[in-house]
C-alpha cells in the first residue's frame, strides 16, 4: 500500500511547520542548552521524530522505522567508516611519533596561530572536501589542529566554521550534480550561479574564520595573509565553476590557495607572531576560558631549528602518511574509478517496508513521485575504504607490524564508539523526517514568505544541511521544491535552486553529524553542546548574508546581472 505525504496535518502550515520543527528543537535544545550527551539528545528528537510522524502525521509506523533503519545505515557507511579511519590514521601516526613531526614541520611555515588556521582549516581543509566531503575535512583538519596544540573547542568550532565555502562543490561537485538531477535544470548553468554566489563568501569566510579565533585586532595585523588566502581560492573557484563545471572547482581553488599562501608567507610576517592557541571571544579581545594545551609561555619553534631537529628524511617519514591519504582519497574521488570499484563490489539492499511506498506530492515535486529506498553498501568504492587502505599502507611504512596495526585500530574502535552510535541515530532522524515529510513540511511554510523568498528560501538550504547533514541530501530534499516556489513568484528556478547550495554549506556547520565528527577528531568527546553553541551565531549570521546576497541578485541591479 502506498502512503502519501501529508504536509498540513492541522490546516495551517504554521502550526504543522511548528509541530514539524519539534524533533529538531527538542534535540538542538537538549545538546546545547541542557547539556546532553550527544547520543541522548539525538535519541529524544528520534523519539519525538517516530511520535510525530506517526501521529500527527500518519505515517505507518512500519515506514517510519524502515526511514529510521534506513538512515542508521548511511550513519555508518559511508559517514561512521570514514571517522573510524581518519582517528585511525591519525592514532598510527601519534603513537610513532610522526605526527609530533609533522607539528614542528607546520610550524617550520610559520608558527603563528592565526596563518596555521588560514593553511590547514581553510586552503587544506578545502582540498579534502573537493576530494571527498562527507565529514573528511573536518575530521582531518581537527586532528591535525588539536595535535598542534589548539584548545579543543578552537580545533573544533574553527574547523566547523573553515568547512564552509568550498562544501557545494565538495566531493566533485556531487551536490552540484545531484541538484541538477532532482530539477532537471541544466548542470553547467547551476554550477555558474553558484560560482557567482559563493566566491563573495570564500573571501570573507577566512577573515571571518581568524576573527573568531583572534578577535577584530588579531585578525588586523595579518590581513594581507588572510586576504591572499580567500582571493586565490575564491578567484579560481569563479573560474573552474563557470567555464569548466563543479568536478575540479574545490581541488584546484584549494591548491591554488595553498601554494599562493605558502609562497606569500616566505616573503611576508606578520608584525608579531601568535604562538597562543587559546580561543578569543568574539566581542572584544578577550581570552575565552578554554585551556590551551601548550603550557604557557611556549613559543613553537622557527623554521631552521625544525631543520636542525629533525634531518630531511624524518620530515618526509612524518608527511608520507598524509600524503598518501590526499592520494587515495583523490583516486577514490574519481567517478570512473568509483563506477569501476562498485561493478565488481556493490551490493543494493532494497527496504521492501519502504521502497517505493511513499509518494512525495505536489507542490513539494512537480507531480506525484515515488520515493525509492535501495541501500546501496558500496563497501570497496566509499571514500573511508580510501582512507583505511591508505592508513594502513602508512602504517607499513612507518614500520609498524600488521598485528599492531590490528591492536591500533581494535583501540580506536573503542574510542570512537559512542560516536558512532550518535552519527547512527542522528542519520536515522535525518532520513525519518525527510520520509515523513516534516521537513517538507517547513520548506512549504517558508514557500509562503512572498517576495522575501528568495532570502527565506536561502534559509531553507540551510534547514536542509543541519537537518541532514548533507548538501547533497539537501538539495535532493529541497531543490525540486525551490524550483517550483520559484516559477510559482516570478523567480529564476536556477537562482532559488542555487541559493539552496548556496545558504546550506553555512548550516554544515551545526548539523549535528559534522558537530560528532569535529569532537571525535580531537577528542572533546561529551562537549557538543559546547561547540554547537560556539558554531550557532556564526552559521545564523553567515547563511543571512548569503540571503541577502540572493534578494539582490533576485531584485537589484547590477547585483542581478549575475544572474545567467
Amino acid at each position: 500500500m502506498v502512503w502519501q505525504q501529508l504536509y498540513d496535518p492541522f490546516n495551517n502550515i504554521w502550526l504543522s511547520a511548528l509541530v514539524a520543527a519539534i524533533p529538531v528543537i527538542v534535540m538542538l535544545v537538549g545538546l546545547g542548552f541542557m547539556h546532553m550527551k550527544a547520543h541522548i539528545a539525538a535519541a529524544a528528537g528520534l523519539g519525538s521524530a517516530l511520535l510525530i510522524a506517526i501521529f500527527a502525521f500518519g505515517m505507518p509506523a512500519s515506514m517510519a522505522g524502515g526511514a529510521t533503519l534506513y538512515g542508521a545505515c548511511f550513519g555508518l557507511l559511508p559517514i561512521g567508516w570514514i571517522v573510524v579511519n581518519i582517528i585511525f590514521l591519525h592514532q598510527l601516526t601519534t603513537e610513532d611519533g610522526s605526527f609530533t613531526v609533522l607539528q614542528e614541520s607546520l610550524t617550520g611555515i610559520t608558527d603563528d596561530r592565526r596563518l596555521q588556521l588560514l593553511l590547514i582549516a581553510f586552503s587544506f581543509g578545502a582540498f579534502f572536501e573537493g576530494a571527498a566531503g562527507f565529514g573528511t575535512p573536518v575530521a582531518v583538519t581537527g586532528a591535525i589542529l588539536i595535535g598542534l596544540g589548539f584548545s579543543p573547542l578552537a580545533a573544533s568550532g574553527l574547523a566547523l566554521i573553515a568547512n564552509t565555502a568550498p562544501v557545494a562543490y565538495g566531493a566533485l561537485g556531487t551536490p552540484v550534480i545531484a541538484l541538477a538531477a532532482v530539477t532537471g535544470l541544466d548542470l553547467l548553468e547551476l554550477s555558474s550561479m553558484i560560482g557567482r554566489q559563493l566566491p563573495f563568501f570564500s573571501l570573507l569566510v577566512p577573515f571571518w574564520l581568524i576573527w573568531a579565533f583572534a578577535g577584530w585586532r588579531g585578525m588586523m595585523e595579518v590581513w594581507p595573509a588572510i586576504l591572499v588566502a580567500g582571493l586565490s581560492f575564491a578567484i579560481p573557484q569563479y573560474l573552474v565553476s563557470n567555464y569548466h563545471g563543479p568536478w575540479l572547482v574545490d581541488v584546484v581553488a584549494a591548491l591554488v590557495s595553498m601554494i599562493s599562501l605558502v609562497m606569500f608567507l616566505k616573503v611576508w610576517k606578520p608584525a608579531e607572531n601568535w604562538t597562543s592557541t587559546r580561543l578569543r571571544g568574539r566581542k572584544d579581545d578577550s581570552e575565552a576560558d578554554v585551556a590551551s594545551e601548550q603550557p604557557e609561555g611556549h613559543e613553537a619553534d622557527t623554521a631552521s631549528e625544525v631543520f636542525k631537529k629533525h634531518d630531511r628524511r624524518a620530515l618526509v617519514l612524518a608527511w608520507m602518511p598524509w600524503v598518501v591519504l590526499t592520494v587515495f582519497v583523490f583516486v577514490w574521488g574519481i567517478p570512473e574509478f568509483k563506477k569501476w570499484l562498485d561493478s565488481i563490489s556493490v551490493i543494493k539492499i532494497p527496504f521492501t517496508m519502504l521502497h517505493n511506498l511513499i509518494e512525495k506530492m505536489p507542490p513539494v515535486a512537480a507531480k506525484p513521485h515515488k520515493e525509492a529506498a535501495i541501500y546501496t553498501l558500496n563497501w570497496l568504492s566509499a571514500t573511508g575504504t580510501g582512507i583505511f587502505i591508505a592508513a594502513f599502507i602508512s602504517g607499513l611504512l612507518m614500520k609498524y607490524r600488521v598485528r599492531d596495526i590490528f591492536r591500533v585500530y581494535w583501540r580506536t574502535l573503542k574510542l570512537v564508539r559512542m560516536s558512532l552510535v550518535t552519527i547512527v541515530v542522528m542519520l536515522g532522524l535525518g532520513y525519518l523526517t525527510r520520509y515523513s515529510g516534516l521537513d517538507a513540511t517547513l520548506g512549504l511554510a517558508f514557500a509562503n514568505t512572498g517576495a522575501l523568498y528568495p532570502l527565506f528560501g536561502t534559509l531553507l538550504g540551510w534547514i536542509g544541511v543541519a537537518l541532514t547533514g548533507s548538501d547533497t541530501a539537501a538539495n535532493v530534499l529541497f531543490g525540486g521544491l525551490q524550483k517550483v516556489t520559484a516559477e510559482q513568484l516570478g523567480l529564476n528556478p536556477v537562482l532559488m535552486a542555487a541559493a539552496n547550495s548556496s545558504g546550506g554549506v553555512m548550516g554544515k556547520m551545526i548539523d549535528a553529524q559534522s558537530i560528532v565528527v569535529a569532537s571525535t577528531a580531537t577528542r572533546w568527546f561529551g562537549h557538543e553542546g559546547e561547540i554547537l553553541r560556539y558554531v550557532f551565531f556564526h552559521s545564523i549570521a553567515l547563511a543571512v548574508l548569503v540571503g541577502l546576497l540572493v534578494t539582490a541578485q533576485a531584485y537589484l541591479p547590477p547585483f542581478t546581472l549575475l544572474v545567467p
